[in-house]
């Protein structure tokens, strides 16, 4: 595929219409609901085949339903994030107007990771549409069947003056990275992000970069224990733990290990009771199970225990059952790397001044999750340490709200989108001061005089 054939297209598209309407928008975002409710059952089944099984209902709660709900929310919201901005004027240059223009920036690349194929394309495609740009999509290799339905769908729903989807492996997508787009979003690995950043800055383009991390969860001695365990397991368990924001390791007072440990199994067996045959996702590809794996050996051969969360320890195919690891050490992968998988450290503390200290010496997080009711604890954590967002008393669910920017800060990323953060990512700003008829101004230009110079001390002051 010819990406420069593609992206020289979309830009003739937006030369022609540089700024469609809210009708044109509005009309494109209706089509988006209309590909993902008449196709939702394909869709699904894509993804599973590409998984080797994904289960559908979280196909449905974490990709269809917030893609849905993205959609709403921004055809309900779009005509006020349109209108321009009034902002104020300085005294010395009244009555003149200033203003901010929300103006398109043109084609936007976005690069499609493997673990959400369908939210983590249509998140930043509504943003990007509702900001009236064209869009190029690059989709992942490992989601086969998926990624080439979905090109079809969109060019079908959308058209191909609109949104244009590229499949590939990594050499399409280090030739997309290098498309001198208007902006581009990339969601992956931290490493493969930095690769992304260095192409583009040869057009100095733009970056949105999502990269996940290692988010923390910390439960504080005093909030109710069960309740923290059935919430962290849900959250960990989503997707088979393939999620940037999933809750990597865990914090437990020691005097509540072995009873969190007891909870955590108890609360597995009542999620998965038959999980071999149940809707329980697989690793996504082979590469991710050997992944995997090779995190989990590395653990148990630098001596840590491996505790199974089911009685049922072998795994089916690419389903893998849940574990705890316990007396893990800063040597090991899974200390180290983000796990991407249904593997949960946990890491016995004394005093949240340790676990504090441990975070901030810790690449900056995606996320961060704390258990607790105590308004000095939680103060504690919100000030003295730094992640993309925050979910109190729960996980994973800050990325839902759409009136939440989502994104990351240093090794988890850089930039926003989603909702209204997300059509500001994906415009430009334009500032606009209009000057007025009688404008005083004109007792600055030359040849000074004396009243020049003597407002111009007044406007010092």
């Amino acid at each position: 595929m010819d990406l420069n054939a593609e992206f020289q297209a979309l830009k003739k598209s937006h030369a022609a219409e540089p700024y469609p309407t809210i009708k044109q928008r509005l009309e494109k975002l209706k089509q988006m609901t209309r590909l993902l409710k008449e196709n939702e059952s394909e869709l699904i089944q894509a993804i599973s085949e590409d998984f080797s099984y994904r289960s559908p209902f979280e196909t449905e709660l974490a990709e269809i339903y917030p893609s849905l709900k993205s959609i709403s929310h921004t055809k309900k919201k779009l005509g006020n994030w349109m209108s321009p901005e009034n902002r104020g004027v300085s005294i010395w240059f009244q009555p003149a107007k200033a203003s901010i223009m929300y103006q398109p920036k043109g084609v936007v690349g976005v690069i499609v990771p493997w673990n959400y194929p369908l939210y983590l394309a249509l998140g930043p495609l509504i943003g990007a549409i509702a900001a009236g740009n064209r869009v190029m999509l690059k989709m992942s290799e490992f989601t086969p069947a998926f990624s080439h339905r979905f090109a079809e769908l969109c060019h079908q729903y959308l058209g191909k003056d609109w949104v244009r989807v590229v499949n590939g492996g990594p050499e399409v997508g280090e030739a997309f990275s290098k498309v001198p787009f208007d902006h581009l979003l990339f969601t992956g690995s931290g490493r493969i992000g930095r690769d992304v950043m260095k192409a583009a800055s040869e057009n100095l383009t733009p970056v949105t970069l999502e990269l996940g991390g290692k988010s923390p969860t910390i439960i504080d001695p005093s909030f109710p224990l069960k309740v923290a365990v059935e919430r962290l397991l849900f959250g960990k368990l989503l997707n088979a733990g393939q999620t940037c924001l999933a809750p990597d390791y865990v914090f437990v007072h020691r005097d509540q290990l072995d009873e969190f440990m007891s909870l955590l199994k108890s609360k597995a067996k009542s999620f998965y009771p038959n999980w071999k045959e149940e809707a329980y996702t697989a690793l996504s590809s082979q590469k991710q199970f050997e992944r995997y794996n090779e995190l989990l050996n590395d653990a148990i051969e630098k001596g840590a225990d491996i505790v199974p969360l089911l009685d049922d320890i072998e795994p089916q195919g690419r389903k893998v059952p849940p574990v705890m690891v316990l007396n893990t050490s800063d040597e090991m992968l899974v200390r180290q790397e983000e796990i991407f998988g249904p593997m949960l450290p946990v890491i016995g503390y004394d005093d949240h001044s340790q676990v504090i200290d441990y975070i901030n010496n810790q690449p900056r997080p995606l996320a961060l999750y704390l258990f607790s009711h105590d308004k000095k604890v939680t103060s504690d954590y919100m000030l003295q340490t730094m992640s993309g967002g925050v979910t109190l008393n729960d996980t994973i669910f800050h990325v839902s709200q759409e009136e939440l920017p989502f994104g990351g800060i240093g090794a988890s990323g850089m930039g926003h989108y989603h909702g209204e953060e997300g059509f500001k990512t994906f415009s430009k700003a334009k500032s606009i001061f209009k000057q007025s008829r009688f404008a005083g101004t004109k007792l600055m230009y030359p040849p000074q005089s004396k009243v020049a110079k003597f407002l111009l001390g007044l406007m010092k002051r």
